[in-house]
């Protein structure tokens, strides 16, 4: 068997600098001993989806962040493996464990993912490999996962059996409560203005060295359509994942950083809420545009109307909360922002609709990604 302590031993000399997940019982040693080492930065998640999202934020930081899971969460992860990983061509490790696997007895809910876990990563062309339980096999497999991850831009899932690595007691320190949200509320909504109206208007008031990464769809295509710069990182796909791409980012950079979110995106992830109000990075703004409807599908409810997401980001431990009813009062709130500690959150209701003629983003999610980590690393501002 390899100890915890060796595998993560392993990801720090490869420049794996956070790990993000969520439990196994085949991880619990890793966990452990990650949740425990004080040398180590743990980034509790409340999907896997959310951890390979942000693992791809801390990319685009300049950090390299491992991702650990159970196969069973690969469900999870498919839409932002294949909708934001792929088409940016972002590399991220991953270490997945294998219930399931065929020949050794488990519980029924794992057969059938157990069974297709080898040929669901490959049908998502993420390459794999399985981890040996000896020290220098191990070492080995690692130094090949990272050469294909360096040589094609691709994830790799270094994949974990059963007893594969020793048991870690577990010495967690408790919880901390987070401080009780400042609110900042407007009581009736002076006005509904347009997202593109409220777009000119953010980046109009934005300074140069703010990051911004939008949400898929019409929010994304307004943004390029008023202007294109290297600061903006748009989501073309990997709907709901905004929110987890900023998160990551803002965990690894001294610039502020602004995430624009929809109210259907939003509510495909909520408990991303909680990862962020207990773990985003001081610069970060949570901008929530809600217009009721899915844009750019047609104009479908959505269930905002049945949703109070100010309540949601103070009881999930956001810093400050502001409650819009105005363009102008969103314009103040962004000021605030840009001078106080994150996590925030501003939400401004909407009108639905978009501009004729729209553009899409004409650079490849690729060169928007590359351009987005230069921009994000290559400044004084980062740390």
């Amino acid at each position: 068997m390899i100890s915890a302590e060796f595998l993560l031993g392993q990801l720090s000399e490869r420049g794996v600098l956070e790990i993000a997940g969520v439990p196994c019982s085949y991880l619990t040693p890793v966990i452990n001993k990650a949740a425990t080492d004080p040398s180590v930065r743990y980034l509790r998640s409340t999907h896997e989806g959310e951890a390979v999202a942000s693992a791809a934020g801390s990319w685009l930081a300049g950090v390299t962040t491992c991702v650990i899971a159970q196969n069973s969460g690969l469900g999870n992860m498919v839409n932002p493996l294949t909708s934001l990983h792929s088409p940016a061509e972002i590399p991220v490790p991953m270490i997945l464990t294998w219930r399931g696997e065929p020949g050794r007895p488990d519980e029924p809910q794992h057969e059938l993912m157990g069974a297709i876990t080898p040929d669901l990563l490959s049908l998502m062309r993420v390459p794999s490999a399985v981890l040996p339980r000896g020290e220098e096999a191990a070492d080995e497999v690692f130094r090949r996962g990272w050469k294909e991850m360096e040589e094609c831009s691709v994830p790799f899932a270094f994949v974990l059996r059963d007893d594969t690595v020793a048991a870690e007691e577990l010495r967690e320190p408790p919880a901390s409560r987070l401080p009780r949200a400042r609110a900042v509320t407007s009581n009736i909504p002076a006005e509904t203005p347009t997202r593109f109206s409220v777009l000119n208007a953010l980046l109009e008031t934005l300074p140069e060295n703010a990051a911004v990464i939008s949400t898929t769809g019409k929010t994304s295509r307004e943004l390029f359509t008023i202007g294109d710069r290297p600061q903006h990182f748009y989501l073309v796909g990997a709907m709901g994942s905004a929110s987890a791409v900023g998160l990551g980012v803002s965990r690894h950079t001294m610039k502020p950083v602004f995430v624009i979110d929809g109210d259907g995106a939003a509510l495909m992830r909520l408990g991303t809420f909680s990862a962020i109000g207990a773990q985003a990075g001081p610069g970060f703004t949570h901008v929530l545009l809600d217009n009721g409807v899915h844009d750019s599908t047609g104009g479908q409810l959505t269930l905002a109307a049945h949703t109070d997401f100010s309540a949601i980001a103070s009881a999930c431990g956001y810093r400050s909360v502001y409650n819009c009813g105005s363009t102008s009062e969103f314009v103040s709130a962004i000021r605030e922002c840009l001078h106080e500690t994150g996590p925030s959150l501003v939400y401004l209701k909407i009108s639905p609709g978009s501009i004729p003629r729209l553009a899409r983003p004409d650079q490849h999610p690729r060169d928007v990604a590359r351009r987005f980590k230069e921009f994000l690393t290559s400044s004084p501002d980062s740390p």
